[in-house]
């Protein structure tokens, strides 16, 4: 990833922290309420709350779609935070980057906080070998998302469907089934994913 992100895991899980604890606020949702919802053990969440621990990507994707956000929203500052700009433009050292304790995959925010817009960009590096699914359950918005191969190589099942991305690529498909991404590769993959959610909150 390029040098000047912030990739601290500390300061990355004390954001998730301020944010998932900000959202459930909002949602009006107890530990247990969230838990069951999301299929999360109410432990994990406050630890989570807490940010004494850094969850992997398949847990705060449960989480996001029980609170109505979008992954990406997790990592992005809660409104009026202290030093991280909210407005049109995202300079490359606030866009903030995250790593997947599990996979190890390593994910960047582009779109700018608080741009008011029903999409997100995500760059994404993943590396040779590894691989995430999620089950996309409990989401009720009409998620949209495409995914563009810029290095290496992918391969998607997007519920029964499978796919092989080569570089230049792009698969758009709809966030209602399980998907798993997986590099069959023996070097790192590079892609960018768009995502659109226009009834999901910030």
């Amino acid at each position: 990833m390029d040098e000047g992100v912030n990739t601290d895991p500390a300061d990355v899980d004390a954001r998730v922290a301020v944010r998932v604890r900000g959202l459930r606020a909002r949602s009006g949702l107890s530990l247990e309420a969230l838990a069951e919802r999301a299929g999360v053990s109410r432990s994990m969440i406050s630890l989570i709350e807490r940010g004494e621990t850094s969850p992997t990507a398949v847990v705060l994707d449960k989480l996001a779609a029980a609170l109505g956000v979008l992954l990406s929203s997790l990592f992005e500052p809660e409104a009026g935070a202290a030093a991280v700009p909210r407005g049109p433009l995202a300079r490359l050292a606030d866009q903030p980057s995250w790593r997947d304790p599990e996979s190890g995959y390593l994910r960047r925010n582009v779109t700018p906080a608080g741009a008011g817009q029903p999409m997100r960009i995500v760059e994404v590096e993943f590396p040779p070998g590894a691989r995430v699914a999620f089950d996309n359950a409990g989401r009720d918005e009409d998620t949209r998302q495409q995914v563009w191969l810029l290095e290496g190589r992918m391969e998607l099942r997007v519920g029964r469907a499978r796919h092989r991305l080569e570089k230049g690529d792009c698969l758009a498909m709809r966030l209602d089934e399980p998907v798993m991404f997986h590099n069959p590769g023996r070097k790192r993959a590079r892609y960018v994913v768009v995502i659109a959610s226009p009834g999901a909150r910030e």
